[in-house]
């Protein structure tokens, strides 16, 4: 016995439907960090949630800063184990890792 096979069905658009990049709201999002410093990204489109930051101290006095933003706060919890990394490699003096919500700003 053959199994019946449904007939195809024309495409249309899902009540709920969540829109793709291109069409999805722009927007800026801010993060402000413990010391005061703030830090604003956009316009984007991107579901970022969480800013990081790492303020390095180097041996001859300078300070270097890297910093990124991600989609979750494990996301950017995982970030501190590759900058112990760092700190051991590049013979950092010293260094603060930090991490802050992303809020949403008007433009």
């Amino acid at each position: 016995m053959a199994l019946a096979v449904p007939p195809r069905v024309a495409m249309r658009p899902v009540i709920g439907h969540k829109p793709t990049t291109m069409s999805r709201k722009r927007r800026y999002l801010t993060a402000t960090m413990p010391d005061g410093y703030v830090k604003t990204i956009g316009p984007t489109a991107d579901r970022l949630t969480h800013y990081w930051r790492i303020v390095a101290n180097l041996e001859n006095g300078k300070t270097e800063v890297f910093w990124g933003h991600t989609r979750s706060l494990a996301e950017a919890r995982r970030k501190e184990a590759p900058a112990q990394e760092a700190a051991r490699t590049r013979g950092w003096k010293s260094y603060v890792f930090e991490i802050a919500e992303l809020v949403e700003t008007p433009a």
